[in-house]
């Protein structure tokens, strides 16, 4: 029988990470495989910079994925995500004769006119529904009131468009096949918050390595998406300063590094070493540190909209490998004055798998696996052949050719070739409108010439048989 399984790849700052898995019935996670390569020399702050680099990472993780399932991988579930990802709040209005009942009609219609929005070098990538405003009341699902005024309340999160078709063309030039591509914080978001946290109101904070990605929720909706250009690596760079190469810098503050320190416990006559010649002052070391998290927090905070400060009932939740720097949720107390706050070292869902990294799980796996409990489709292809010397037969890639579902809102982002596709659908649908509308206007004026035609001959027949009977009358006389 042949092996199924999902495979969804996240495009880190530090790591690239490929991971294989099944969904069980129990909606459980068993992780087959899972690969790692060095991407520090092609993505940076999440972004893609050097597409050959990249296209032989994603290269090596599939081929060494496949080595250890044994089997082709034909698709894979991505994650975007990194520097320039924003959200940004649009109103599209739709006035209507009074007594107009709403229809779904009517809400694709406000759907589509604000995709229709362009941004200046940027790409909408996913537009959320806020509300609905029907006349003065406020709804999250309008269809079937009575009202003279519909109001679509959307927030669009934007990705530059260099770095989108980057992007997809990483993957064309690696021939993989994107089966679908996801927005990764919203992703994370449905692995990682509670329906509780959503719904009350709640901060997800993934502290990545390049960046750190802040993202609100309040009713069960998104509110806010931005992603600061902040990250772990920022505190390694501040501790290299101190003269060290930033291996060791990295070292030093995975071994001495906190996000909050109280002063009674810091001795100042205390020096940290570096190796066995070198050392460190403590307090110049922990000032460090705190004054870059300081930073990051008070960057974080900012992102937080004023009107939903106040409704935060379910928190902070932090995530991410900077998640792990010690005391990281004090320093989120102090400044944000949040007493909720818990780190989630793993998603919500069971995952199963004899990897070490993934039985003692420390965050910085959250984003992949979000992305793998996403998938629902077979990205498994034929058995991997064991004889060496025998030929290896081109067979054509089996690709994703089922029928999209409504996409907005879900944080599906539309790959180029898609797109492309789409805005053509669209194109043909314009013009097989235009062409239908021009026959008609063709057919109405044909039908009123004909009419012209018939009344003038009509005409023309009265006027010859009135001059015949008046001819008639003339000769009776």
């Amino acid at each position: 029988m042949p092996q199924e399984f999902i495979v969804a790849i996240e495009l880190g700052s530090s790591k690239m990470t490929g991971v294989a898995g099944r969904k069980n019935l129990d909606g459980s996670l068993s992780v087959l495989a899972v690969v790692k390569e060095d991407s520090t020399s092609c993505i940076r702050k999440g972004v893609v910079y050097n597409i050959d680099k990249t296209v032989q990472c994603l290269q090596s993780i599939v081929k060494k994925l496949e080595n250890q399932l044994k089997t082709k991988i034909t698709q894979v579930y991505v994650g975007v995500g990194g520097q320039s990802i924003r959200s940004v709040r649009n109103v599209i209005v739709k006035d209507m004769p009074a007594a107009t009942i709403v229809n779904q009609d009517m809400i694709n219609e406000l759907m589509d006119g604000n995709r229709s929005m362009t941004y200046p070098e940027m790409e909408i990538l996913d537009a959320v529904t806020q509300e609905y405003k029907v006349d003065q009341q406020y709804q999250l699902d309008p269809v079937g009131i009575e009202c003279t005024r519909l109001e679509g309340n959307f927030l669009n999160i934007l990705w530059r468009k260099t770095f989108y078709r980057n992007l997809n063309k990483c993957f064309a030039n690696a021939n993989l096949p994107i089966a679908e591509m996801y927005l990764a914080p919203l992703a994370m978001a449905d692995s990682v918050l509670t329906e509780a946290e959503k719904r009350a109101g709640s901060v997800l904070v993934d502290l990545g390595a390049d960046t750190t990605t802040v993202s609100v929720y309040y009713k069960n909706i998104l509110r806010h998406l931005a992603v600061i250009p902040l990250g772990a690596n920022n505190i390694t760079k501040d501790i290299a300063s101190l003269q060290m190469e930033e291996k060791e810098a990295e070292a030093m503050k995975l071994k001495y590094g906190s996000a909050y320190t109280d002063n009674a416990d810091i001795d100042n006559s205390l020096m940290l070493p570096i190796d066995s010649d070198r050392s460190v002052d403590s307090r110049k070391f922990i000032d460090i540190v705190e004054g870059r998290v300081e930073e990051i927090v008070e960057n974080v905070w900012f992102q937080v909209p004023n009107e939903y400060v106040d409704k935060l009932l379910g928190g902070i939740i932090l995530t991410g490998g900077g998640s792990n720097l010690k005391n990281i949720e004090q320093a989120f107390r102090n400044h944000t004055r949040m007493d909720k706050i818990r780190i989630a070292k793993a998603i919500i869902a069971t995952v199963t798998s004899s990897h070490g990294e993934l039985s003692h799980p420390d965050g910085t796996m959250n984003t992949v696996l979000s992305i793998l409990a996403k998938g629902d489709l077979n990205c498994a292809g034929e058995e991997l052949r064991v004889d060496l010397f025998a030929p290896d037969e081109q067979k054509p890639t089996v690709v994703n050719e089922q029928p999209r579902q409504q996409t907005t809102g879900r944080g599906v982002v539309q790959t180029e070739a898609e797109k492309q596709k789409a805005e053509e659908e669209a194109r043909l649908r314009k013009e097989e409108e235009e062409a239908r509308l021009r026959r008609e206007a063709e057919e109405e004026a044909r039908r009123q010439e004909e009419e012209r035609r018939q009344n003038t001959t009509g005409k023309k027949l009265m006027r010859s048989f009135r001059k015949f009977i008046d001819a008639l009358t003339g000769d009776d006389e």
